[in-house]
């Protein structure tokens, strides 16, 4: 299995993203963060790359998805509580985000989105895995 997630994203603006992503509460491995990409600490081995385009270009022979239009990927992130995927989603919001998704509840598990200044789709979500429906 691996020991660790790195999920790259490209990013139009490096700079404004580590912004945005710093009001969110998230910090960055300065080891592996230049100008032309950061590293993003999600977790304890799970961080997310923000590439620059032009640097992201380097390591696909795809054309780039402009994530303002198309859905690329979906980024789930688990957090301890419903609280706390409300408060994150709102300092996404304060930071420049968008409201992706009317929060959805499922009683067991809810979750609510935000698209960051790229259009990348992050859902967040709490699960109380004890109350799972069997």
């Amino acid at each position: 299995m691996a020991s660790k997630i790195f999920i790259n994203i490209a990013v139009k603006n490096l700079e404004a993203s580590k912004i945005f992503f710093s009001k969110l509460g998230f910090t960055f491995n300065p080891q592996f963060t230049d100008d032309k990409s950061a590293c993003m600490i999600v977790g304890e081995n799970i961080f997310t790359m923000l590439v620059q385009e032009e640097r992201f270009k380097d390591f696909t022979k795809k054309e780039l998805c402009n994530a303002q239009k198309y859905t690329e990927v979906l980024l789930s992130i688990d957090l301890e509580s419903r609280e706390k995927v409300d408060e994150l989603v709102k300092k996404a919001i304060e930071a420049g985000g968008k409201q992706y998704m009317e929060p959805q509840d499922y009683g067991w598990m809810y979750g609510h989105s935000f698209a960051d200044l790229d259009g990348h789709q992050w859902d967040l979500f709490y699960m109380n895995e004890s109350e799972i429906p069997q």
